[in-house]
Formats: C-alpha cells, sequence, structure tokens
C-alpha cells in the first residue's frame, strides 16, 4: 500500500460545486444540499482501503455524534471501479450498513469533483465553514494501520467543534495520509504524485 498524502488545500479555498447521487438512497446532493449548515464535511473514501477500514467506524461515530449539530456530512469515493471494482456501489452499501455511516455516500464515477477539491488519498478529509470556505484540510487523527494508536478522531473532531462554535481553527494542520485515489489510467490529474 502506498503512503499518500492529502493536497492540503489552500485555507479559506471556496467549495467547488459538486453533483452526485446518494448510492443508499438515490437522491441528488450538491453544495447547495447543505445549505444553512454550520459546516460541510467532505470525505473522500473507499470500500478497499486498509486506511479507511482502520478509521471507519469512527467515521460512522463522527456521522452520528454531530447529525444535531449542525454538520452537513458527504462521503465521497472516487475510485476508479475499472480497476478497482471492489469499490463499486454495491460495496460501498455494504460498508454504510458496516460502518454505521447516517450520511450519504456518492459515488464519483467521473473523477471530477475529486479531482476539483485536489483529492489524493482515501482517506481525504476538507472542513467547510458555513460559507463553504476551507477551514480544515487535515488528519483525523494520529493513528494509522499498525501504529498501535487509538482512533479517536481528535484532529477532525476538534475542527469541528470550532466550526460548529464559529471559531477559526489553527492554520497549523498535519496532512491525512491513506492509499492514493485509484485514478482511471492516462486521467490522473496534474496534481498526483507532485
Amino acid at each position: 500500500m502506498v503512503r499518500t498524502e492529502s493536497t492540503m488545500l489552500p485555507l479559506g479555498t471556496p467549495a467547488p460545486s459538486f453533483a452526485l447521487e446518494d448510492v443508499i438512497s438515490g437522491k441528488a446532493i450538491s453544495l447547495d444540499t447543505f445549505k444553512g449548515k454550520k459546516g460541510l464535511l467532505l470525505m473522500f473514501i473507499c470500500q478497499h482501503c486498509p486506511f479507511v477500514k482502520h478509521v471507519e467506524d469512527q467515521l460512522g461515530q463522527i456521522g452520528q455524534d454531530y447529525a444535531d449539530r449542525g454538520i452537513g456530512i458527504l462521503a465521497i469515493s472516487s475510485n476508479s471501479i475499472e480497476s478497482h471494482p471492489q469499490d463499486s456501489p454495491e460495496n460501498m452499501r455494504e460498508q454504510v450498513k458496516r460502518a454505521n455511516f447516517n450520511f450519504p455516500y456518492a459515488y464519483d464515477a467521473t473523477q471530477a469533483v475529486a479531482k476539483s477539491y485536489t483529492a489524493a488519498c482515501t482517506p481525504d478529509f476538507f472542513l467547510f465553514d458555513s460559507e463553504f470556505k476551507l477551514a480544515y484540510r487535515g488528519q483525523l487523527d494520529d493513528s494509522r494501520p499498525g501504529n498501535d494508536l487509538p482512533v479517536n478522531g481528535k484532529d477532525l473532531r476538534a475542527a469541528l467543534d470550532k466550526v460548529v462554535s464559529g471559531e477559526s481553527i489553527p492554520e497549523t494542520q498535519k496532512p491525512s495520509i491513506g492509499c492514493n485515489i485509484k485514478w482511471i489510467p492516462g486521467k490522473e490529474p496534474a496534481y498526483f504524485g507532485a
């Protein structure tokens, strides 16, 4: 497994627009879906990645813990299912059940959404404030597969708490680390591997 860091998109960047479909409900999901929220957490994840499997229960718990706190949450899988059929929408639905996700989970078949956010790895987190300006793009916590540190989501939870309370988040943020997004061959973004 190749360890890839998040690109650390500049803080304050406006959230790019998108139009996706929730693999569970079939409902259309866009930025407008989250208007009026205190913040929006976008998580680029997938079904098979060992880094995501390591934290998926915590992601489900975050969904439960912030459901009534004004945070919109969307998980997105952008992996090519040509090269990684285990990340298909059908298998994403199994992940939703397994990890108790209570938020929409969309498949980015063209990978256009991942590219517009400069997503690079799974998991990759982008937290926006109420005006859809990027406030946090860092790690969940210090835990990684095999390092025996607890999966508690402390870094992301601290950022979520600040967004909920309208406080600014410190600009020093540790990048997320995970498997690289599995790009459609020949269509890798310019920032991939940079």
